[in-house]
């Protein structure tokens, strides 16, 4: 069955990675090597490298494959620096792949780092970056997210200059929200 799940992972790079300009082929060799089955309860292995998001446990949910790509390399990662997966571990294997120092969290427990993080990535959709981890970025750290507002969604770069926090849109992308990081019901009248 190995083989098999090796032809399905050539296959995603091939059908859906690399015809959504992921050209990094540090990311798509990454990809080539990293089990994405092995982040799925059994019940679920069949439809690893499916074009779809995928809940891997409650509320919690691996990225399309070209959507991940695409995140990781709008992020720019580097060998040797120091990455926070957050509830984001396909994502995070393949960064470790790349050689990057991966520490891997929920999304309700984001730890700091001395210094911050270079890179912080998460799968599954938040409604708005949450303050705690943009002030956990380090200077010159990236955040790859995306944020949705209904059924509209957005994957997003957050870079941390000085003291100050940019952001710019990358592309559509409507993974579920993140349990616990849906949007709050507001007051209309």
């Amino acid at each position: 069955m190995s083989a098999d799940f090796a032809a399905a992972r050539d296959n995603m790079v091939d059908s859906q990675v690399r015809p959504s300009d992921v050209t990094d082929l540090r990311i798509q060799d990454a990809m080539r090597a990293v089990s994405r089955e092995a982040f799925l309860p059994p019940a679920k292995v069949s439809v690893a490298y499916a074009d779809a998001e995928i809940e891997y446990a409650e509320g919690r949910w691996l990225l399309r494959p070209r959507d991940v790509a695409k995140l990781l390399q709008a992020l720019t990662p580097l060998k040797g620096e120091a990455a926070l997966a957050i509830s984001a571990p396909y994502a995070g294997a393949v960064l470790a792949a790349m050689g990057l120092e991966v520490v891997s969290c929920d999304a309700a427990q984001v730890p700091a780092r001395p210094g911050g993080w270079s890179l912080m990535v998460c799968e599954g959709a938040v409604s708005q970056a949450p303050a705690p981890w943009l002030e956990a970025l380090g200077p010159g750290g990236r955040l790859g997210v995306v944020e949705r507002q209904g059924v509209l969604g957005r994957a997003m770069i957050y870079l941390k200059t000085g003291a100050m926090v940019g952001s710019r849109p990358l592309f559509d992308s409507t993974p579920p929200f993140l349990a616990g990081f849906e949007p709050r019901p507001a007051f209309v009248f």
